[in-house]
């Protein structure tokens, strides 16, 4: 076992759990076998960054990738909106209230896209951390105040009425400044030796160790693997995010986390490799049967006349951006007027590629959803690409 930090008990009367300065002198010692894990999940990474770079229009499908993790990101928090109910939500008028679960994941995707950008040219430091936190946080719903953009000025915990029977109390807030000053040092050295994504699932363990905010540390700690991994040019395009696996083995996740903290070093890297492998295979299955699709699909549009073509190859490539359309969003695409807009989606649900969207009681126009393609991302499929 690795030491990490040890339970220290407080004046008040309850034990917070402290942190070893980190990375410790003594590096982390992990097994040859976890070294040959490590050489697996970058091979396939790479595989992945040649897929992904010979998509056309890849900055709209890895749009998909991105909502796929807000939307899993956002339920492992108990938020139960979908992707698809995010997407047909994205062009509504601000003025309509959105349900609070889809709110969370819109939010998610805002601060998300942030922060790619971010990272461009802003250094992976606590302000940059801090700024994610707020586009996270800001004006979205939370289980107590969450300061948006700030660290907490007071304790925390998890799972309990109070510190003293919590499942976890993160450190005081005066070690955990002293412990996100060792964290900012670990992410931005290049001299701890440690292998990339070892070192990538060692920022989100001691992240979600040091539990920095009042609330949304889940989620903004998972987006720092998403920033890590892009600022590091381990993919060329961000395409691999975790969270859809860290759902799907949300048990495993949270008690790795755990472990984490009493020294299970290596089990909670072994689990976060095994992630980065499933989810990077899976997205080669997924970037094939787009290209598959999408070739297929092309072909349709190519055997109508000219005129209807031209206009059904614009809607079919937004359709790649935003799968989820109303007749503005076409109109917006093709500058068709309504009567046109309305023969072009007669065309594509004779063609398979549109099916229309039961509204029910929903506050907004029909829609119409380019399904074969989103089913691509979902779940479903990835359970069959495995």
């Amino acid at each position: 076992m690795n030491s990490v930090g040890k339970y220290i008990s407080q004046p008040e009367g309850y034990k917070a759990f402290i942190p070893d300065p980190f990375p410790p002198k003594d590096k982390f010692v992990f097994s040859d076998q976890l070294i040959k894990k490590h050489s697996e999940a970058m091979r396939v990474l790479g595989k992945l960054d040649g897929i992904t770079e010979l998509l056309p229009d890849k900055d709209w499908f890895i749009l998909m990738f991105l909502r796929k993790d807000a939307s899993s990101s956002s339920q492992i928090e108990g938020t139960n909106a979908t992707m698809m109910d995010s997407i047909e939500r994205e062009n509504v008028e601000p003025s309509v209230d959105l349900p609070q679960d889809v709110d969370d994941i819109l939010h998610y995707i805002k601060a998300l896209n942030y922060g790619l950008k971010r990272i461009e040219e802003f250094p992976f430091s606590l302000r940059f951390i801090k700024e994610l936190h707020e586009k996270l946080m800001q004006g979205a719903r939370s289980t107590q105040f969450s300061y948006p953009g700030e660290f907490r000025k007071k304790q925390n915990w998890i799972s309990g009425t109070r510190p003293d029977n919590a499942k976890y109390v993160p450190p005081t807030v005066v070690e955990m400044k002293r412990s996100l000053g060792d964290l900012e040092l670990f992410i931005n050295s290049d001299k701890d030796d440690y292998l990339p994504l070892i070192k990538t699932a060692l920022i989100h363990s001691q992240f979600e160790t040091i539990h920095p905010f009042n609330d949304g540390n889940g989620r903004t700690g998972r987006m720092l693997v998403a920033m890590y991994l892009w600022q590091q040019k381990l993919l060329e395009s961000p395409v691999l995010y975790l969270s859809s696996y860290f759902k799907k083995y949300q048990e495993v996740y949270y008690s790795r986390l755990n472990g984490y903290h009493n020294g299970e070093v290596e089990e909670w890297v072994d689990f976060f490799l095994d992630g980065v492998i499933e989810i990077a295979n899976s997205a080669i299955v997924t970037c094939a049967k787009i290209t598959k699709l999408r070739e297929r699909d092309m072909m349709k549009v190519q055997k109508l006349n000219r005129v209807a073509s031209e206009a059904t190859l614009k809607i079919l490539t937004g359709l790649y951006k935003m799968p989820v359309v109303g007749v503005s969003d076409i109109q917006k695409w093709t500058g068709y007027q309504q009567s046109g807009v309305y023969k072009a989606i007669d065309r594509m649900k004779d063609m398979g590629i549109l099916e229309p969207i039961k509204t029910g009681d929903k506050p907004y126009a029909q829609k119409w959803v380019y399904r074969e393609y989103l089913n691509l991302f979902s779940e479903e499929a990835e359970a069959k690409n495995e």
